[in-house]
């Protein structure tokens, strides 16, 4: 059963179309990167998933349930960090838990979730209008996780937590996904969905333009790496012609003792390293992959990648998630 299902699914308001015929399928232990610029039909996309909107046509599904009748079922089952967290300022962080808890039908100690997102013990019983704004993240993402659901819709998780506080969010997500939750996590900060993510789909003007995996979407837009190799002098020129000659290596360059060279398969990086072992002496390598800020680039603005996105996806699965 899929964690999250849509079939044609469309929102219009007005002559807006804000959400263009989605089909999308989210599995359980799978953490799924939602991605688009603003006015993409992200925000849409989850109000339609938890019910706070009703499509214009399709359907959704969280759970095996249909999203506009399943109400306090998936409250249950679902948990919500939605972007903008609002705490009452009069509440004490445990208070909010118990309260989350009820609400949700589930049975959950407070200190436990607080102990997992790391809001010290010293915070608890603090009336939660005088937190910091790391705090209430933090807070938010507890009440998220309560009764450990299915589920997890978090969006824009890491806004306002300082560097400990995102390698905690991330523990968590990995964590939830290795117990068989599925997490849906919509986020600007394309470099913590690339840690996290297992496949990301990216949004424009409405429309799903590319669902896969980031080195999936490397290979679709011909995303080179870049191989760095150290040797122990500077390279001659014997050196670089045999590199020059590897099938799929290209844009051989020289920086001091190191080259520096594209990749266009990931055969051409072990051939390349290869090579360079039998002309020099290699001190050490690394490789260097196309940042998924440059992918969302490519995909949000390149009329081509998208067109090869398309044909990528009409081919995937017939056609449906």
């Amino acid at each position: 059963m899929a964690a999250i299902r849509t079939d044609g699914l469309r929102k219009e308001y007005g002559a807006v179309t804000a959400v263009d015929d989605l089909d999308l399928r989210v599995d359980a232990g799978e953490a799924f990167g939602f991605l688009g610029p603003n006015g993409a039909g992200k925000s849409t996309t989850i109000d339609l998933l938890l019910g706070f909107a009703t499509p214009t046509a399709g359907r959704a599904e969280l759970l095996g349930r249909d999203t506009t009748a399943a109400g306090s079922v998936l409250r249950r089952d679902v948990g919500v960090l939605p972007e903008r967290y609002g705490v009452f300022e009069g509440l004490t962080a445990r208070e909010h838990l118990r309260s989350i808890c009820r609400l949700k039908g589930v049975d959950d100690d407070p200190d436990r979730l607080c102990d997992v997102v790391g809001l010290d013990a010293a915070d608890r019983d603090r009336p939660a209008g005088g937190f910091s704004k790391g705090m209430r993240q933090r807070l938010a993402l507890a009440t998220a996780i309560a009764g450990d659901p299915d589920l997890l819709v978090l969006d824009e998780p890491s806004g306002g937590l300082d560097p400990t506080g995102i390698t905690t969010l991330r523990e968590i997500v990995r964590g939830a996904v290795d117990d068989g939750t599925a997490v849906f996590f919509s986020s600007h900060h394309l470099a913590q969905v690339e840690a996290v993510c297992d496949r990301v789909g990216i949004m424009n003007d409405g429309r799903l333009v590319a669902v896969d995996t980031v080195d999936g979407l490397r290979q679709r837009t011909g995303g080179a790496e870049r191989l760095r190799l150290e040797l122990d002098e500077a390279p001659g020129e014997p050196v670089l012609r045999r590199l020059r000659t590897v099938d799929g290596v290209f844009d051989v360059t020289v920086d001091g003792w190191e080259v520096v060279l594209g990749c266009r398969e990931a055969p051409a990086k072990a051939e390349a390293v290869a090579a360079a072992v039998d002309a020099a002496t290699v001190a050490d390598f690394s490789v260097e992959g196309r940042s998924l800020e440059r992918l969302f680039e490519q995909y949000t603005t390149d009329s081509d990648a998208r067109a090869a996105a398309d044909g990528a996806l009409a081919a995937q699965d017939g056609g449906s998630p």
